[in-house]
């Protein structure tokens, strides 16, 4: 008789029970020199014995398929070297005794033609089952322990790495530079202006390495800001985890993204993706029938030039090269009239303390919040205990109430540790509006057409010459004596309503229309904000 030796063994049993390979192959090779059957071949596998998909077992199959009546017999130690899945291992049974080969464990003997041994078998092939399934729990429940515990269990995600405590302990650090970019990747998209699509380009340039859809992930992910995701099992409903780790973004920020990405979050119009030969465009219109431009490029002779031009029929275009270098030269014609920066910083500091009030009146009202939705999960649960309602509703409803309030309290917490001063912001932004063609001139792609955003809220029209606008940002207005800028009472006193005539006496950028418009306020509150919103303070 000939027989093949099949030797199994994986890591974690070699380390925890004491087997090995050369233990294994000694009591075969005494067992066949005992019983004089002659060895063909010894096989040695690595792998776990919960399927047969092994690859030393999957080139034996084939060969004894191939090369039939080759041997005999295929032995091994016990049957949990063989197969710890009870229905495969039936399976493969009647497969290697359809091929005329007799599987036998050494250690634990069968003779399978009595009908009664099938008993026994049954035993031997399902107690390492139940040992692996015992074990799988085991560690399923170890693992949901340590999540629940606020530790990150999985490979380390982007933005974090890997690392072990002088204890022994995993854990995952920080990891730049791909920390700073995703937290660059939340800020901007939290400002609603950029299309997520456009961040995640800019954000491959910046060096993140991860493709659309694991972006998608990545900024949905809340370990980013501190919280992990456990998912539901049996009666436990998913969850989100406080974490041991350090965040690389607010709490605040996270959820702001997440209800601008469910569209709870009103969507202003979105910067468009442009190259810097082209920076205007998106912000000009035709002279001639009044549609949006384009820009593309054309080659020639002496290379590639740029083009602002019409999809109409009108067919108009003309050098982009020419209308940036007018726009940048009438820029630097804004410079600040004296005495503005002075009434900014004032208003800028009376427009503050207007919005810490209403600060302070929401944050009194989220907490008010808070305390109706716990009255109101006590009151479930008191509909639950009494059979009122089912639990599948009772558990429902307390997931959303608890996603609301974790909403709030990042709210609550981000608000609380706000300073109260903004002299460095303002005086930075003073300083830029000081300086505003250089701020222009050093800023890349995204800040210039942010800053053009703020500067200029309707198109512009280039007619070859100069450039025209229905209206300028009633604050650049005001900062750089555009027109009347503040007009006064005989008695010299403020009138309550600013009159900002949109004449403009010098060329460069000349209102196309001329009706007066009356603002208030207000409005040249949020005329300021809005322009230091857009980057100017960076």
């Amino acid at each position: 008789m000939k027989a093949d030796l099949y030797i199994r063994v994986s890591t974690d049993e070699q380390a925890e029970k004491g087997y090995s390979q050369r233990d294994q192959e000694e009591r075969l090779r005494k067992y066949c020199d005992f019983k004089k059957i002659a060895i063909r071949n010894v096989i040695y596998e690595d792998y776990s014995a919960k399927t047969f998909l092994r690859p030393e077992w999957k080139i034996f199959l084939e060969d004894v398929k191939r090369r039939k009546n080759q041997i005999n017999l295929v032995l091994f130690t016990k049957w949990d070297r063989f197969s710890r899945n009870a229905a495969d291992a039936f399976q493969m049974i009647n497969t290697l005794r359809k091929l005329s080969i007799e599987p036998c464990a050494i250690e634990q003997p069968l003779d399978l033609d009595i009908p009664e041994n099938k008993i026994m078998l049954g035993i031997y092939l399902t107690a390492p089952e139940v040992e692996n399934d015992r074990r799988s729990i085991n560690v399923r429940y170890g693992m949901r322990r340590a999540v629940k515990e606020g530790r990150w269990m999985n490979g380390a995600p982007l933005g974090y790495i890997n690392r072990v405590t002088p204890e022994g302990k995993k854990y995952i650090a920080i990891e730049q530079p791909y920390a700073d970019i995703i937290k660059w990747s939340f800020e901007t998209i939290s400002q609603h202006k950029v299309q997520v699509e456009s961040v995640w380009k800019e954000a491959k340039l910046k060096g993140l390495p991860c493709c659309k859809g694991q972006f998608w992930n990545l900024i949905r992910n809340p370990v980013f800001c501190g919280k992990i995701f456990l998912k539901g099992y049996k009666d436990e409903p998913d969850a989100i985890i406080r974490g041991t780790h350090e965040p690389i973004i607010s709490e605040e920020l996270f959820y702001d993204v997440q209800d601008f990405l469910d569209g709870k979050k009103k969507v202003y119009r979105t910067t468009v993706k442009s190259m810097p030969e082209l920076v205007l465009r998106g912000h000009l219109l035709c002279p001639k029938c009044g549609r949006q431009l384009t820009g593309s490029a054309s080659k020639g002779t002496g290379g590639r030039y740029f083009y602002y031009h019409c999809v109409a029929p009108c067919r108009h275009r003309f050098r982009s090269d020419n209308a940036n270098r007018i726009f940048e030269l009438e820029l630097k014609k804004y410079v600040a009239k004296p005495g503005m920066t002075k009434v900014y910083a004032e208003v800028i500091n009376t427009l503050y303390k207007q919005r810490s009030n209403q600060s302070n009146d929401e944050m009194r009202s989220m907490t008010e919040r808070l305390a109706i939705i716990h009255t109101n999960i006590q009151k479930a649960r008191t509909k639950f205990m009494t059979d009122q309602i089912e639990r599948s509703e009772y558990y429902e409803y307390k997931k959303e109430c608890e996603e609301e309030v974790e909403r709030i309290e990042a709210k609550l917490i981000a608000r609380a540790g706000q300073t109260e001063k903004i002299d460095g912001i303002l005086n930075k932004a003073i300083e830029n509006l000081v300086n505003l063609a250089e701020l222009y001139d050093s800023g890349d792609n995204l800040r210039k057409r942010r800053l053009i955003s703020s500067i200029f809220p309707e198109k512009l029209v280039f007619d070859g010459e100069n450039f025209r606008t229905k209206r300028l940002n009633e604050a650049v207005e005001l900062i750089f004596n555009v027109g009347k800028g503040f007009s006064e009472n005989k008695n010299g006193q403020t009138k309550k309503n600013l009159d900002l005539s949109t004449s403009v006496a010098r060329h460069g950028f000349e209102p196309r229309h001329t009706e007066p418009k009356s603002v208030v306020l207000p409005l040249y509150y949020r005329a300021i904000l809005t322009f230091l919103s857009n980057g100017v303070q960076k």
